[in-house]
């Protein structure tokens, strides 16, 4: 099943769902070890390896962070090709002071808010989610 591309649709069926726990962004070696099932995503910059991964594993492993997040997926099932969701959901976080850090997965995207925000970033995309509903 291919996932939705029409905005509209998208943001009704937005569904945010907060994960527990802490998430942080860390850069390893690339002569660290590192156990897939650790991490979340893993991305290779210039400059390093990029891991997101729960906060607890990346003190285990010693690895420094700075920036710790909540995880929120949006359980829309979107198109890789869908326009207009990142930019809607970031704009209107952006607006409450909320900073997001978007991916996107093949089934649905995912936003890492800073952790204190997390409540508060919930209930901004329940009612992006619920005031589109009622256009």
């Amino acid at each position: 099943m291919t996932g939705r591309k029409n905005l509209n649709t998208l943001i009704r069926n937005l569904k945010p769902e907060l994960h527990t726990g802490q998430y942080v962004f860390v850069v390893c070696p690339d002569t660290a070890e590192i156990l897939l099932h650790d991490i979340l995503v893993m991305f290779r910059e210039d400059e390093g390896i990029t891991l997101i991964m729960e906060k607890k594993k990346a003190d285990e492993a010693g690895w420094e962070y700075s920036f710790v997040a909540a995880w929120i997926t949006l359980m829309v099932h979107s198109s890789l090709e869908a326009v207009g969701l990142t930019a809607s959901v970031s704009e209107t976080l952006a607006k409450e002071g909320i900073s997001c850090n978007a991916i996107a997965a093949n089934h649905h995207d995912h936003i890492f808010v800073p952790y204190r925000d997390a409540q508060r970033a919930m209930a901004v995309l329940t009612k992006l989610n619920q005031d589109k509903k009622l256009s």
